[in-house]
């Protein structure tokens, strides 16, 4: 009677501790939904306005992009994501570091427009460093602007290191004059993927040239993890269509950016290690910009060939390591380039390399 009467109470016990437990899912279930929401399209953008100088035509103008992995890809990081260890930066310490190294980084490159993708100004990931304001401090004589690509729920995962909740997004900084911008947002999955994709976007910016045209700006950051191949390519249709309606009015286009598909078509054959095992790394497809005025930029030097980006299921590698370039440029026919390529860092930063172009727009 006694065994059976314990037998009750640790299975009332043990049925309490499951009914709790699935409250708790249920609920953290319905906050991440109810949380969840796209930020509205076309929205304007903040300009902190620095300078008023109009860009010259026929003068060689230097563009960096580059994709600082929220300061925490240092050389022996992982991502949980890509097959890896972490999702988090390893300490303040270590993000400030990398902080640091950046703004020497592009200070020496001195480029006139800096575009730079996640950037993050309060995320569990990144220890709530403000990333956006200790740059653009440090580059106080430029216009900088910043748009919003996601501000996501406390995501509970992975569950020992969770990666939390993030407020990141795109930076865009120039010597010259920008007079407005505005956000766009990229279509995205509609399934649950959106919790692990979440929002996208690109910023649009508009800036008076010395003969009295606008060269339109684009800074860009398009979707890597989906399960659903066509949000890629209407993704890349609307920035393209995007851009074709802006070349038509007689404006100069640079676009810059990570554009998740590999901009040398195999890049696995270039960099020695093959990428068929690694999906997600496409081809750019070359015939979406076939008339429409709009050229790719892939940076390459091929005496020297570096890639822009690292596969992070392990920590860099010099050799053995399938390395990709996803980063790069689109400009219109009235932008001539003089050279394009990789700064060879050896992921130091990041997992991305910057890329840089030198250009001439066409008086």
């Amino acid at each position: 009677m006694k065994s059976k009467r314990i037998f009750k109470n640790i299975l009332k016990a043990v049925l309490s501790l499951l009914l709790i437990v699935v409250i708790v899912v249920i609920s953290y279930v319905s906050y991440v939904l109810i949380d969840y929401k796209r930020i509205e399209d076309n929205v304007a953008l903040e300009i902190t306005d620095n300078t008023s100088s109009l860009l010259p035509v026929e003068k060689e103008l230097k563009a960096i992009s580059y994709n600082i992995g929220f300061c925490a890809y240092t050389q022996d990081f992982s991502f949980f994501m890509d097959g890896g260890k972490s999702s988090r930066a390893k300490s303040e310490d270590s993000v400030k570091e990398v902080l640091s190294g950046i703004e020497s980084l592009l200070k020496d490159e001195n480029a006139d427009i800096i575009m730079m993708q996640e950037v993050d100004i309060d995320a569990t990931r990144s220890h709530h460093i403000d990333q956006k304001s200790y740059i653009a401090n440090a580059f106080g004589s430029h216009d900088n602007l910043f748009a919003v690509n996601y501000d996501s729920a406390y995501l509970f995962y992975p569950f020992t290191e969770p990666i939390g909740k993030s407020l990141s997004g795109l930076l865009t900084m120039s010597k010259y004059d920008i007079n407005s911008s505005v956000r766009r947002s990229l279509p995205i999955e509609t399934s649950l993927m959106k919790l692990v994709d979440l929002d996208r976007c690109y910023s649009v910016s508009r800036m008076k040239t010395e003969n009295e045209k606008e060269l339109v700006l684009y800074t860009v950051h398009l979707s890597a993890y989906t399960s659903d191949g066509t949000i890629a390519t209407e993704q890349l249709k609307l920035l393209i269509d995007d851009m074709k309606a802006e070349y038509s009015k007689g404006n100069y286009i640079v676009c810059g950016g990570d554009f998740n598909k590999d901009l040398l078509q195999d890049s696995g054959a270039i960099f020695g290690v093959s990428g068929e095992a690694y999906t997600w790394a496409q081809a750019f497809p070359l015939e979406m910009l076939e008339n429409t005025g709009l050229s790719l930029v892939a940076p390459l030097d091929e005496n020297n060939p570096v890639a822009s980006c690292r596969n992070t299921d392990e920590p860099y590698k010099a050799q053995g390591q399938f390395n990709v370039t996803l980063d790069g440029f689109i400009v219109s026919d009235n932008v001539t380039v003089s050279k394009s390529n990789v700064i060879d860092n050896k992921f130091k930063y990041s997992d991305h390399n910057p890329v840089y172009m030198t250009f001439t727009l066409k008086g």
